[in-house]
Order: C-alpha cells, then structure tokens, then sequence
C-alpha cells in the first residue's frame, strides 16, 4: 500500500522537463509564420517570372524544403555534446574564413545584384556569411574563454593579448565581408563578438573607448564610398526620390501605413503585388505589417524578444554550473537573433539605413535558415545539459 502511494505522488509531483519546451515552441511558430508570409509576400512575384516557372508556389516549395534541412541541421547541432562544438570553434571559425575567401573568386562565388555573397551548390546556393554568423558565436565565446586571465588583468594586458588579436581577426573576416560587399553581415558578427567579450568580462572603461572608436570607423567607411552613403543619408527622408533611391523603404513606410492596427487581412497586400522588392526575404516584415497590422508585428516581435529572452536565461543558467564556454556561446547566440532581427525590422521601419540582413527564422532563404536551426539546435543542446547537470547526471 505505502508502495502504491509513493507511486502515486511521483506521478503528481512535478518534474523538470529534458529540454526547454518553451523555447522550441516559441521556434516552431516563427518558422510557421514564416512560411505563411513567405507564401503570402512572394505569390505574386512567382506568378509572373519565367524564372520560376511562372509556378505561385515556387517559393513556398523551396522554402519548405530549407525547413525541413534546417530540422534536420537542428538536429544534428542538438545531438552533438556542446565540448565537441568548443573543441571544434577554431577549426569551423578557419572553415568560415576559407569559404569567404572562395565566394570572392571569379568563377566559383556566384554574383547576383552586383554582390558576390553565394557559392553554387548546384539545386541551391550557399551564403557563407550566413554560417560565419555561427562560427563566429563559437570561436568568440572560446577565445573570450581563454583570454579571461588578460581581460581582467592589466590593462597593458587587454589591449595586446586580448584586443589587438581579435581585432586584426575581425579585420580580415570584415575585409573579406566588404568585398562580396555584405556590410549587414559585417554589422552583426563584429556585434557577436564585441558583446561576448563584453559578457566575458573584458574591461568595461576600454570597451567604451572601443565602442566609440568603432563607431568612428564605421561612419568613416560609410563615407568612403559613394554607395554606402547614398544608403546611410537615404533612408533619412526617401520621399525625396521615392522612385530612386527612396524607392524600396517608401514602399516599406506605405506598407506599415496600410496595415495600421489589424491589418488588411492575409493575402490581401497591395506592396507585394511587385512594388515592394525583395518582399519575401529582406522586407517581408513590411509585408506582415500590412497583412496583420501592429498586432501581427507585435506578436513578431514579442516571439523574437522571448527568444533572445530564453538564450541568456541559458547562458545565465550554464554560468552558475560553471559552464563558462556554454554560457557564452548561448548568449552570443542571443546577440545574433537579437541584433540582426532589430536591424531588420529597423531597416523596414525606415529606422536604419537599408541592409541586406534578412529577419531570422522568418525570411526566405536556405542558408540562413539552416544556420538559424543550428544555432538553435546548440542551444537546445546547452540547456538539455543544464538540466542534466542538475538532476545530478555527469556529462
């Protein structure tokens, strides 16, 4: 009797679950909202071009099928002990450089809109970018883990042994960036790296100078080419030549205008119907905010930022269990989501100068959605072992 009493209070009491169901939920329904707008904003598009064999759900199958190697890439991030992925960062950071390097050469980079960013796989193309983002997170909390003596030391010690070093690495991933040119992708893995070394406990006085000096060599770069500041000075007013270089966030700004609180319902977009470019991967926010109105943007949002939210609460978590590499490499995850989804959204509002950044795990494309769910599949991994740590089980 005490046997089947016992029994029955085990089965009420409540257990820690394997992983976090929260978080991979939160990820499931901005994949499925993905797809829905990337079907909803690319329909048009793919009725008319020859390109895609004037079929309306071209994109809506691709997109599909990069979920589905996403998964599985998800999968395998997940499956794979978190101190493999740490044994393994400088050798995936070193592959990143070397697919950089290769997209630039004539021949084997592929060249769309006048920018070098892909790589032919046949089928598909690869971005490397898009995985450098991921190397970059793990060789970043690494290097940041390693150098915590020199950060906390001298500050002699900060500057040659720990700044000077990552400095001139992030100077050849950013030279290699710039010549595709991919300057949002530039944006977001020199934020990756700053924030982990922040995180990492570097000195706070000298990231400040740092902060401001890196803030001077970006407005210097922006004023160094005739391009970039055409983008930077146009997004101030584009309705002073909205059919030119005002051109696509005009139609952005017309797009959240339309929407206003609940949206003109799903599928019933006018900006979509060719006015807006690149509606289904860099601008597909505006698309959703003229669908769904401020209500669908918020949810958008509130998904992301809870994402972001559950990635520092992990690393916040591997931190207390002295899991120094896995805390980092959670939390840098987090600085990606977070950052490359508030340029995006940014750039849609007409908030940020127009870059190429896509808004992660909602925009089409293959590479950065598949980058996207390896990240996340290593997340998951961190705080699956979290939970292991705790219940008493040894990794």
């Amino acid at each position: 009797m005490r046997h089947i009493f016992y029994q029955a209070m085990k089965r009420l009491k409540p257990t820690m679950s394997a992983y976090d169901q929260a978080l991979l939920w939160c990820v499931v329904l901005l994949l499925a909202i993905g797809l829905v707008m990337v079907y909803s904003s690319s329909i048009a598009m793919a009725e008319v071009d020859k390109d895609t064999g004037f079929r309306s759900g071209y994109f809506l199958g691709r997109h599909a099928v990069f979920l589905v190697v996403g998964g599985l890439a998800g999968l395998v991030g997940f499956s794979i002990a978190s101190k493999h992925w740490q044994d393994y960062a400088p050798m995936l950071f070193l592959l990143g450089v070397f697919l950089l390097i290769l997209v630039l050469i004539p021949g084997i980079g592929r060249e769309v809109n006048g920018s070098r960013r892909w790589l032919s796989l046949g089928v598909v193309n690869l971005q490397p970018s898009e995985l450098m983002k991921f190397f970059v997170v793990l060789y970043a909390a690494d290097y940041a883990m390693r150098k915590a003596h020199s950060m906390s030391g001298r500050f002699i010690d900060s500057i040659t042994k720990v700044l000077l070093p990552m400095g001139l690495v992030m100077a050849i991933v950013g030279a290699l960036l710039l010549l595709e040119p991919d300057m949002g992708a530039f944006v977001v893995i020199t934020a990756i790296a700053m924030g982990l070394l922040f995180i990492g406990g570097f000195n706070w006085q000298l990231f400040a100078a740092l902060v401001l000096m890196l803030g001077g060599a970006f407005a210097a770069l922006i004023m160094s080419s005739e391009y970039r500041r055409d983008r930077v000075l146009g997004f101030m007013n584009p309705w002073d030549d909205p059919f030119g270089k005002g051109y696509q966030l005009s139609h952005s700004l017309i797009a959240f205008g339309r929407g206003e609180w609940t949206g003109v319902g799903l599928g019933a977009s006018v900006e979509k119907l060719s006015y807006l470019p690149e509606a289904h991967t860099d601008f597909i926010m505006a698309i959703i905010a003229e669908e769904f109105g401020f209500i669908g943007v918020a949810v958008v949002i509130l998904l992301l930022t809870f994402l972001v939210f559950r990635a520092f609460r992990i690393g916040l978590q591997a931190a207390k269990l002295e899991r120094h590499w896995q805390a980092l490499a959670a939390q840098g995850i987090g600085i990606w989501i977070g950052v490359q989804s508030v340029i995006n959204i940014g750039v849609n509002m007409g908030l940020l100068p127009t870059k190429g950044l896509t808004l992660p795990l909602l925009s089409f494309g293959g590479s950065g959605i598949v980058a996207n769910l390896l990240a996340l599949g290593v997340l998951l991994r961190i705080d699956y072992e979290n939970r292991q740590m705790i219940r008493g089980y040894a990794l």
